[in-house]
């Protein structure tokens, strides 16, 4: 058998991606994308009393904006570190949520359990998206919706996963996260259903290029396992494409950061 046609060890890919988004402290990046999960409960049209599953939940953006909308939420993520700093959140503001670890490719429910399922920025990154996404589609009932926030691959984070790709090479046969965030590959992912899809803009607002980079090198899994991993000669080049990206994507000529993050926002109805 040649490399070429060998089998895709999905489990050893997944051992690897739970070891890189264990790192750092994804939480800290995620708090300031919440209001992608408060436009995607409105995108939906979450109503009150829906049963939803939010899908490799991170810290909690989309399963909090449900909860808000005084929806039954059960959240989950394959990270257990993740789902605390949910906990913590939903402690906090003293919503009710059910949260659960899960893995996003073997989801540990009956079919058609949820009116909504919903994913911000987290299924996107499952190795196997077919199985992925067929997981989804089997939990939600028949006339319920799937929402997504894919980023997109042109978009500023799919740039920059394209750099850290250079220095850090995703394993071989597995699709690049980003084409999530196209229709064309939606369509793949969800045949038969009704899809659409807008093109929407999460704007970064940091203090400057360095500072940007100073909190993804510490707390985003990507950056900080690639930065780890790579000798002092390649973490500067890295450093330094990462850098020039800022540069060039920069709308805030004069002090600070800002720069516009496309992402794909999507609602799925199950037919």
């Amino acid at each position: 058998m040649s490399v070429a046609t060998l089998p895709i060890d999905y489990t050893a890919i997944k051992q690897r991606q739970r070891a890189v988004w264990s790192a750092g402290d994804y939480a800290m990046i995620g708090t300031t994308l919440q209001i992608v999960g408060e436009r995607l409960c409105e995108a939906v049209d979450m109503r009150a009393g829906s049963s939803v599953l939010d899908v490799a939940a991170g810290n909690g953006n989309a399963t909090l904006a449900a909860a808000r909308r005084f929806a039954r939420v059960t959240s989950t993520d394959y990270v257990g570190t993740h789902l605390e700093r949910g906990k913590e959140r939903a402690a906090a503001e003293r919503l009710s949520v059910d949260f659960q670890e899960a893995d996003a490719e073997a989801l540990p429910f009956a079919d058609g359990s949820f009116d909504v399922a919903l994913s911000t920025f987290g299924v996107m990154f499952t190795p196997n998206q077919e199985k992925a996404a067929a997981e989804m589609a089997r939990v939600v009932r028949r006339g319920g919706k799937i929402g997504l926030a894919n980023w997109t691959p042109d978009g500023f984070i799919g740039q920059v996963l394209k750099i850290v790709g250079k220095y850090m090479p995703p394993p071989g046969g597995i699709k690049p996260s980003t084409l999530w965030g196209t229709p064309a590959r939606l369509r793949e992912l969800f045949p038969g259903c009704e899809i659409n899809s807008t093109v929407q803009t999460f704007t970064f607002r940091y203090e400057s290029p360095e500072h940007w980079l100073a909190v993804f090198r510490d707390y985003y899994g990507p950056t900080n396992r690639a930065f780890a991993a790579l000798d002092a000669e390649k973490a500067a080049c890295l450093e330094a494409d990462i850098l020039d990206l800022l540069e060039k994507s920069n709308w805030d000529r004069s002090s600070t950061l800002v720069i516009p993050g496309e992402y794909l926002e999507v609602v799925i109805t199950k037919t």
